[in-house]
């Protein structure tokens, strides 16, 4: 059995693994990384599908086992229960705004549709143009133009759902924010986020992401410092 408490399957390149380590970075809780890539062997033992990440809880109630729990939402769900505080959850009361649906709904948003966005759509084919070295610059944005667009669209409606300062909902980093962030450091690391698809709350908003402890704990092995799966 793992000597942490909690052991995270995944590669630090996936993005929903990030989001999930950069959790229980936050929470304090120790954990183990089994770093491998999507549909892999390993992975293929540990989620049925064989996605990223899974969370293998190795103690319930002082118990010794081995649960297997897959799926980010559900993973997020069981972090907040054995570990309410620091809260990742947005405050309520604020002009009559229900923000704790509205943070889900913004995660929901990230989860189903920004990472098709940002990562099918823009990032990965930018890095592959990039690691295979065969299109030009021009070449590629004409290949990645409708995606761009859909960046655009995307990124619009996010920052149209974020407060007007600070982290998605304020004053504090949420789940928002955490599921956001990996996404689009690695949408920072191609010449996509220097276009106007990329608006200026956005930009002040990863400044102040970088300054998480979380956040610098996880960046290692990530698209963000230059790393490949």
């Amino acid at each position: 059995m793992s000597s942490a408490p909690y052991t995270v399957v995944g590669t630090p390149f996936s993005t929903f693994t990030r989001t999930i380590t950069m959790g229980l970075q936050h929470k304090g809780l120790k954990y183990e990384q089994i770093a491998t890539t999507p549909h892999s062997e390993i992975a293929q033992q540990y989620h049925p599908l064989g996605f990223l990440p899974t969370l293998v809880i190795h103690e319930v109630d002082g118990k010794p086992v081995d649960l297997k729990l897959f799926e980010s939402q559900a993973i997020v769900r069981f972090i907040d229960r054995i570990a309410p505080e620091p809260s990742l959850h947005a405050t309520s009361g604020v002009d009559g705004i229900p923000l704790e649906e509205k943070m889900w709904e913004f995660v929901s948003l990230t989860a189903f549709f920004g990472f098709p966005t940002v990562e099918g759509g823009v990032v990965k084919p930018r890095v592959k143009a990039i690691d295979e070295g065969k299109l030009s610059d021009a070449e590629v944005r004409v290949q990645i133009k409708d995606g761009v667009s859909k960046l655009r669209e995307y990124l619009t409606l996010m920052e149209s759902l974020m407060s007007p300062d600070g982290f998605a909902f304020g004053d504090h980093p949420t789940w928002a924010d955490f599921f956001l962030f990996p996404l689009l450091a690695d949408l920072r690391m191609v010449p996509e986020w220097d276009s106007d698809a990329v608006g200026d709350r956005i930009k002040k908003w990863i400044k102040r992401m970088d300054e998480l402890p979380a956040v610098k704990a996880t960046a290692a092995g990530t698209l963000s410092v230059g790393a490949r799966p």
